[in-house]
């Protein structure tokens, strides 16, 4: 039976986790929960799952949550998630924390000697370099659940790396596809959360608008897979049933195909290298009938140009570019900023960085926090209609 600690319990991933789960409550035991500050949700699954320990966000909502499991070991803060992540007794780690918070209990983890099941993609765009040296130091697994390099993997199990001429990312497109760049200036928070295909968390779901996601994600498959970043493209798939692809170099392109159901890449994520029966609805290709592809416009997704830039000038910039969309996010949720100025505050920060090495888990967080600030700055001023000057 395998022992798994998830953080990130309340959240889409982790609903997800814990409805595989419970199909196969013979081959699982969850040993530890972790979530933000959904504590009526967690309470339900504590009744469900039984979990030794248990970690939130602050220290108030765990006093809430003891009056309740009187009995239970319930942990607050940065250090409570650290422990459920490295429990002696639990084999797999479910990283499903969306953030910057994720990064050190992730780290933490591989570090404990734990297998990954990965969902926080920004733990290897802020810390790809020191998370992957210290995985294969540690002998540690990184199985992905994201469903692009979920599929990616599985495209490319037993496969000479020496074969692939290049891995292809698809995308929805997100709630703004046919839109033109010209209509984007006035669209709403409740407009581009409006997700086509996915039930996905409000942060997510505006990075894929902006497909930012997918620059993550380009980020994430550049240290998962070991390939260069011109090995690495993104197609525009509105239908989300080709998850991502491989070409070959003899031409050949492998897909992996499925209905858009989180369920899929987590069930492989967690059985690996078996599969479980029956996780995903058959698709029925004559109903799908066509599936369709278009190049992105770089002009209207400005994320995606600004992701590549932050890979090939390395060092703390992936951390700084994911650091400053988070605020820039936020601060679009709140009403603070259009959606374009996610554009802005993104590549004002970028460009105000001086780039460091990134190689320890200290640098990292110092660049986050600095980018936090920056694009606060900006922020500011844009609200104020005025320019920063940097």
């Amino acid at each position: 039976m395998k022992t798994l600690s998830i953080l990130g319990s309340t959240g889409s991933i982790g609903r997800n986790t814990l409805e595989v789960i419970s199909n196969h409550h013979d081959k699982f035991r969850v040993m530890a929960l972790a979530a933000r500050n959904n504590i009526k949700l967690l309470a339900e699954q504590i009744n469900a799952f039984k979990p030794e320990v248990v970690a939130v966000f602050n220290e108030e909502s765990a006093r809430d949550l003891r009056k309740d499991f009187p009995d239970l070991r319930i942990l607050s803060g940065e250090e409570g998630l650290v422990e459920v992540a490295t429990l002696d007794n639990v084999d797999m780690v479910v990283s499903a924390i969306v953030g910057s918070p994720g990064l050190v209990p992730t780290y933490e983890a591989v570090k404990a000697g734990k297998d990954i099941a990965l969902a926080t993609k920004e733990a290897l765009v802020m810390a790809g370099k020191i998370i992957m040296s210290e995985a294969a130091k540690n002998n540690v697994k990184i199985l992905p659940v994201d469903s692009e390099h979920s599929a990616i993997f599985q495209c490319l199990e037993d496969r000479e790396m020496k074969d692939i001429k290049k891995i292809i990312l698809t995308a929805s497109g997100g709630a703004f596809l046919g839109k033109s760049v010209m209509e984007l200036g006035d669209v709403t928070p409740a407009d581009a959360l409006k997700h086509p295909n996915w039930d996905m968390g409000q942060k997510i779901t505006i990075d894929s608008a902006t497909l930012m996601n997918k620059g993550l994600e380009v980020i994430e498959a550049f240290w998962l897979f070991g390939l260069p970043l011109e090995k690495i493209g993104v197609i525009i798939h509105p239908q989300s049933i080709i998850h991502s692809m491989v070409e070959f170099i003899d031409g050949g392109v492998i897909a992996q195909l499925s209905l858009p159901d989180m369920k899929g890449p987590i069930a492989y994520a967690l059985s690996y290298p078996d599969r479980f029966r029956d996780v995903l609805e058959p698709m029925d290709l004559a109903k799908i009938s066509k599936l369709t592809f278009e190049d992105p416009d770089m002009e209207k997704y400005r994320s995606l140009p600004l992701t590549f830039d932050a890979l090939r000038a390395g060092g703390t910039m992936p951390c700084v570019l994911n650091a400053a969309n988070e605020i820039a996010v936020e601060a679009f949720i709140e009403g603070r900023i259009g959606f374009t100025d996610i554009y802005r505050v993104i590549s004002d920060t970028m460009d105000a960085h001086e780039v460091s090495g990134g190689d320890t888990l200290e640098e990292v967080m110092h660049a986050s926090g600095w980018a936090m600030q920056q694009a606060n700055e900006i922020i500011k001023a844009i609200s104020a209609k005025e320019d920063i000057k940097i």
